[in-house]
């Protein structure tokens, strides 16, 4: 038997992030209902930010870049343990990642609530072929800069441009 993400539970979160409802995923992307999720910034030793391509089948930003690992998070789990979740799930190793802010964003896809991450791995990756086609490690500033030319997912860029805002000093690449 196939495994349906549509028929996962998720809790529904007001304006301040409190659960206010348990629904599918599918009944959430469909009504366009807020909800939470997390957001890993993932480093290499040299500073070298992991960015992956998703696929052309993820119900929302498909066949877009991603600067961050992540994603929803199950009725009643927590930041901390989707997060560990999502970077075994997405990257197929154990990381440790370290939160770093909470994380609001809306647009005409996606409204969350959500936790942002760092984590540092080198790879390799047994990357999740049913979410990502490829992905690689490159810099914050070249991330940024093909950003403004190639689709990538808009959430994921604003994270990094507040974890830029918020460690000025972090994510940049050594010389």
């Amino acid at each position: 038997m196939s495994h349906d993400p549509g028929r996962e539970l998720v809790d529904v979160v007001d304006e301040a992030g409190r659960t206010i409802g348990t629904v599918t995923r599918r009944e959430m992307r469909l009504r366009g209902l807020a909800h939470r999720c997390v957001y890993i910034l993932v480093f290499n030793r040299r500073g070298d930010l992991f960015i992956h391509l998703r696929t052309a089948t993820k119900d929302v930003y498909p066949s877009h870049w991603d600067a961050t690992i992540g994603g929803v998070l199950a009725a009643g789990e927590s930041f901390d343990i989707g997060a560990v979740r999502e970077g075994r799930e997405e990257l197929g190793v154990a990381i440790d990642p370290v939160a770093l802010f909470p994380f609001q964003y809306a647009d005409e896809a996606s409204a969350v609530h959500a936790m942002a991450y760092q984590a540092e791995h080198d790879g390799p990756f047994q990357l999740q072929v049913e979410e990502i086609v490829r992905g690689e490690f490159a810099p914050v500033e070249t991330v940024l800069a093909r950003a403004k030319e190639q689709p990538f997912c808009p959430d994921s860029i604003a994270v990094l441009e507040e974890f830029r805002r918020q460690f000025p000093w972090k994510g940049q690449t050594a010389s």
